[in-house]
């Protein structure tokens, strides 16, 4: 290949890069980690954080934590190859299911936190005149309305396999 087929190339790489780790964005990863998940993706084979570094061009102490928030999301898993001494990392197969599922279960837990959480302000309005505490109640049951109503539609996203 030419030098400028290699420039041609890595310039489509980046920007391949760039716009699908906007998505990833999306769903509370940071650029670092958005970006290191695409690497992983498109690269096809397993990658040390010397490689990740020097594909992205940060340190390794930031490729050091975002692989292990990728874990953490089960994007990404370490891997062994025989005569390779240090950690290698890929992007766990089947990116669509595990990522929506990983997605869709952050948001159950999330709900379940908040709900639990507007309950325990509510229990605590018995300290309040009842003018008071009649229209925080209102307004706690319609937050936590909404919040259940979403717990709904996730459980059922789940339930029905959709990932």
């Amino acid at each position: 290949m030419t030098q400028e087929t290699d420039a041609n190339l890595e310039r489509v790489n980046n920007q391949i890069i760039s716009e699908f780790s906007k998505t990833l964005e999306m769903f509370s990863l940071n650029k670092t980690e958005a970006q290191l998940f695409v690497t992983l993706y498109l690269n096809g084979a397993p990658m040390t954080l010397d490689q990740m570094k020097d594909a992205l061009g940060k340190s390794k102490t930031a490729m050091s934590y975002a692989v292990r928030r990728l874990q953490e999301f089960n994007l990404v898993e370490r891997v062994f190859q025989k005569g390779v001494r240090k950690d290698l990392y890929e992007a766990r197969e089947d990116l669509y299911k595990k990522f929506m599922k990983t997605y869709v279960n952050r948001w159950l837990q999330s709900l379940n936190l908040q709900i639990n959480n507007l309950e325990d302000i509510q229990e605590d309005l018995d300290h309040y005149p009842a003018e008071q505490r009649e229209l925080f109640e209102h307004k706690i049951q319609e937050a936590i309305s909404f919040h259940r109503s979403l717990e709904t539609v996730f459980s059922d996203i789940k339930k029905n396999d959709f990932l």
